[in-house]
């Protein structure tokens, strides 16, 4: 790890010295990457300039991932792009198995495009920012009505030593949390648990009261498969993710050996020995494990507000058509802490080539692109009344058309590069902290939006845990972290299943500390003790 970090750092110094050309093997065009006078990473003086001035025209290269098949390299929703903003745009889009690959081979032969993008947890962005591949934004967000707006709790994640490198792709702030089948519940007479013991009591009955009433030994209560996968945390307390827990130091540690998850695993022990869990979880991948609830045999699951398939809520219907899901409020904790982790907030990163530091109107335009395509449009403005809303999608008739008042995108909208959308390196929307968005709106299948509903309102009444992690990097747990936490899920999967006594906690705890954990808790804490972390953080 420390030679491939050796070398990144070689290859980015060297750029910062010599003009290097490279030849795009799709479009034969050559892009050049900016020899800058300035030492990487720093800005040029800033100047007094429009930022919105079009007089001049750049051409800027950019390279993301996407899932799914990139659009063409000439299209009319590229020449749109072109047209408006005066820019010679050219971004690669690359299928996201091949990304990391194709991206690190890039960057070592000098091809460094002006905007790059990662995925959520690429450690190479931290990296390459300390090495001073990318360019600080920290002078030029405040004047971008999206970026400008972007929570400082986010773009902490995205900081090296104070200053901000990234920009967040926006992810929904709402955790995947537990859900409960109310329909059992009502024919047991029973009510949606406030605590671990009466969720243990309505598991066990799940398991063994015949909840769907067929006179068959055939349900049960968890669904869970491995890597004890969903965790069924009721609260940021049990949170095996979540850096909350301190230890006598005072310093954050991972949930994953925390009292909290101690207390989490001998429940998931006490419902294996009743039968009232999955009880080949340890080998059980995700899509089985959806199977097991969605076809009617377990009783509580996980869900979220967003990416709910309504395939597999229409296929649990097919078998109980009075299935009614509802969210579990999370459970006050020891502590008196209540309320689930919040999400990171993102789910990739965009960064700037450091060589734009030499011509701030270049970074301006650069920006302008990044944020139109981060644009927030809100319900009612989503038609062709709306003239940045009807360019984005490649104006009606076109690249969408309207549907019983709402936009529907063509087919080959993308295929066939008929939307300036789809070249956006980041195209999700920045949803406002503020914006009344209905998550339920997204569905059409009236069983599925009442339970996302009950979810955005257990939410919106209930305080959510920024993690002081997000965003932090330890070279140990970069090194070391992946077998580590794997080697706790076994061990831990032992003590559920019986093969290994709950007594043994603390003995796990040191072997964990030992194995390198110690030297993950030291890093770990330096870096949020360098954000500015003091005290527990709610929303």
């Amino acid at each position: 790890m420390k030679k491939k970090h050796k070398i990144i750092s070689f290859l980015l110094l060297f750029l910062s010295f010599m003009l290097v050309a490279c030849t795009d093997e799709k479009t034969d065009e050559k892009a050049t990457v900016d020899e800058g006078n300035e030492t990487a990473g720093e800005k040029a003086p800033v100047t007094q300039i429009d930022p919105f001035d079009h007089s001049e025209k750049y051409t800027i290269t950019g390279m993301t991932f996407r899932f799914g098949d990139p659009p063409p390299l000439k299209s009319p929703g590229l020449d749109m792009i072109n047209e408006r903003f005066n820019v010679d745009y050219k971004p690669e889009i690359i299928p996201q198995g091949d990304y990391v690959e194709k991206s690190s081979a890039i960057v070592a032969s000098g091809a460094m495009p002006d905007l790059i993008g990662f995925q959520a947890g690429d450690t190479r962005f931290y990296q390459w920012a300390e090495d001073g591949a990318f360019l600080p934004l920290d002078d030029y967000l405040s004047h971008y009505a999206t970026l400008g707006n972007i929570p400082d709790y986010i773009y902490n994640s995205f900081k090296v030593d104070g200053k901000i490198y990234g920009i967040p792709r926006y992810s929904n702030p709402y955790p995947v949390t537990p859900i409960i089948r109310q329909d059992w519940l009502d024919k047991l007479g029973m009510e949606v648990p406030t605590n671990y013991e009466e969720l243990e009591k309505i598991a066990i009955a799940f398991t063994k009261e015949d909840p769907d009433g067929n006179g068959k030994d055939d349900t049960y209560g968890v669904a869970i498969g491995e890597n004890i996968n969903p965790s069924f945390n009721m609260g940021t307390y049990w949170d095996f993710n979540s850096w909350y827990h301190q230890n006598d130091d005072g310093d954050f540690i991972p949930g994953i050996i925390s009292d909290g998850r101690k207390d989490l695993v001998q429940f998931f022990a006490n419902l294996y020995k009743e039968g009232a869990m999955t009880k080949d979880f340890a080998v059980l991948d995700w899509a089985s494990t959806n199977n097991e609830f969605y076809s009617g045999k377990a009783g509580i699951f996980v869900a979220g507000v967003s990416g709910m398939s309504q395939e597999y809520f229409d296929g649990l219907l097919a078998i109980n058509p009075d299935a009614k899901l509802v969210a579990i409020p999370p459970f006050e904790a020891p502590d008196k802490s209540k309320g689930f982790t919040m999400g990171s907030g993102n789910s990739g990163i965009l960064a700037l080539n450091a060589n734009l530091a030499k011509d701030e109107g270049k970074i301006y335009r650069a920006l302008e692109l990044v944020d139109f395509g981060k644009t927030y449009f809100p319900a009612e403005e989503k038609n062709p009344q709306n003239a940045d809303f009807d360019f984005y999608l490649g104006k009606e008739g076109t690249g969408y058309n309207m549907e019983n008042g709402l936009p529907v995108q063509v087919p080959t909208f993308s295929s066939e590069g008929l939307s300036p959308s789809t070249y956006f390196l980041d195209n999700r929307e920045q949803v406002p902290e503020d914006a009344k968005i209905t998550y339920s709106d997204s569905y059409t299948l009236p069983e599925l939006k009442e339970m996302t509903s009950s979810l955005q309102e257990m939410f919106e009444t209930t305080d959510l845990y920024v993690d002081p992690s997000h965003g932090v990097q330890s070279p140990t747990n970069q090194e070391k972290g992946t077998d580590l936490f794997q080697f706790l899920i076994n061990e831990q999967s032992k003590m559920i299943a019986g093969q290994r006594p709950l007594s043994d906690w603390d003995a796990l705890v040191k072997e964990y500390l030992a194995k390198g954990g110690e030297a993950i808790i030291k890093e770990t804490n330096e870096g949020i003790k360098s954000k500015g972390y003091t005290e527990r953080e709610w929303k």
